[in-house]
């Protein structure tokens, strides 16, 4: 059975976003399969990204995401900034993207600001 509201549901189809619902000790999580990478600036060209859904979402936001396989930065060979922490979920060590927003519009944002939040990320990394 789906946790993900069903206009998120909606929103990921239409982007064309594959995806996966999992769930470990109570705390559901969205793994987005196959995310590209900005070309030339990470060790790797695409990641599944995973977004821990808190109680509550839409209403209140996801606050960090996951990303796997782990990616550094090229040519610095560097992690990117608060991208350099291990989080386990359903077993698998996924790297923590410490990324923190108290910008969640209640009833307004959604999946689709989470995306938008991790795409940007991706963008502007620094090492």
């Amino acid at each position: 059975m789906s946790f993900l509201p069903p206009r998120e549901a909606e929103y990921l189809k239409n982007k064309g976003y594959t995806y996966v619902e999992a769930e470990q000790g109570g705390q559901k999580g969205l793994v987005i399969q196959g995310m590209t990478l900005p070309q030339g600036r990470y060790s790797a060209s695409s990641v599944d990204v995973l977004i821990l859904l808190p109680p509550g979402f839409p209403d209140v936001g996801p606050d960090m995401f996951y990303t796997l396989p782990w990616v550094q930065l090229v040519p610095e060979g560097k992690y990117p900034k608060a991208a350099d922490q291990p989080y386990d979920f359903n077993g698998q060590r996924w790297q923590r993207w410490s990324r923190h927003s108290n910008e969640w519009r209640p009833g307004r944002d959604g999946i689709q600001t989470v995306m938008k939040r991790v795409a940007h990320s991706f963008e502007v990394a620094q090492p």
